[in-house]
């Protein structure tokens, strides 16, 4: 009954999926704690302001990271409600996304990677608006700026430029070279701006080496930590279960659901290659790789007809993520 219940579009869940973010953060907001960067990790340059005003304060650290991912789960609906590419008007984004990633509890404070994951959410936002579209200038410059934006942030995010980048290609309707200059327009106007700031103030030479530490910098959070690993196998096994039944109804699907798919798992592609190749991506690139991931097993629970295996699913991955709170 937890999936019916989340799966619902009743207006009661939009106080329900809250409580359980608050029910799965519980632990680090009785007993808030700062993240443990290493050096450089908190000087992205629209970071940095924020992480200074908060510094020494883990509760408030953690309240406004907590924000955040309510945000963030917020939006992951609004755009399934948007283009309603479940073909059903659906809550579930949000409760799947919270539950999928509260089980990363080491990154349940303040980080940069909720900062940028809320900036790829409004990018993906605006390139879905440029489908079977002509002349999308607009979609595609707000597209490459929030990406960007988000890349201050957090910087690794500049991975995902080549999923945004074939997104445009994949959504418009006839593809010339005008959408990909304004893209590239778009994406460039913050780094254009933001090294004009570090020009004017003497401090290109500090933030380059800030750029160089958050790639090159040898960080793993997975190594030493068992339970984490588990957990992750197992969101692994439900990405699984989700590519294999959009596989086999793909062609039953609309053209835009489709498309809509293949840049998620663009995004998905990226984000998982930035885990894998770059020395200081961690577990936190999984809060991006988890977005398409949301997506893909909504539309593998919406659509299971075997009711009693998707609340088992489900129930698992709840329990799992609950779980993860005392082990991890």
């Amino acid at each position: 009954m937890l999936l019916k219940t989340f799966k619902s579009n009743r207006t009661g869940n939009f106080l329900l999926f809250p409580l359980a973010a608050l029910l799965l953060w519980l632990k680090s907001l009785v007993s808030p704690q700062t993240y443990p960067f290493y050096p450089e990790e908190s000087e992205n340059l629209l970071f940095k302001p924020v992480y200074n005003l908060l510094a020494g304060l883990p509760l408030m650290q953690v309240v406004l990271a907590l924000v955040f991912f309510l945000l963030l789960a917020i939006q992951m609906m609004q755009i399934n409600n948007r283009y309603n590419f479940l073909r059903r008007r659906t809550m579930l984004p949000a409760p799947l996304f919270i539950v999928m990633a509260s089980g990363f509890t080491g990154l349940q404070t303040l980080h940069p990677v909720w900062f940028g994951a809320l900036f790829v959410l409004l990018a993906i936002l605006r390139l879905f608006s440029a489908f079977d579209n002509t002349r999308c200038y607009s979609a595609a410059f707000d597209t490459g700026f929030f990406l960007a934006i988000g890349s201050l942030f957090y910087f690794n995010l500049i991975v995902l430029f080549p999923a945004f980048f074939l997104g445009i290609g994949i959504l418009t309707r006839e593809t010339r070279w005008r959408e990909f200059a304004v893209f590239l327009t778009g994406f460039m106007l913050p780094f254009i701006f933001a090294f004009s700031y570090l020009f004017f103030t003497g401090t290109t030479g500090a933030y380059l080496n800030t750029l160089e530490m958050n790639i090159m910098t040898i960080n793993n959070h997975f190594s030493d930590n068992l339970p984490q690993k588990i957990y992750a196998a197992f969101l692994a096994f439900i990405t699984f279960l989700g590519s294999a039944d959009i596989v086999r109804n793909y062609d039953t699907k609309k053209v835009s659901t489709r498309k809509f798919f293949t840049v998620f798992f663009l995004i998905f592609v990226f984000s998982l290659a930035g885990l894998v190749f770059i020395p200081a991506s961690s577990h936190e690139m999984l809060v991006i790789t988890i977005i398409p991931i949301t997506f893909l097993s909504a539309n593998f629970f919406v659509f299971m007809k075997k009711r009693f295996w998707g609340e088992l699913w489900f129930a698992l991955l709840f329990v799992f993520a609950m779980a993860m709170q005392f082990l991890n």
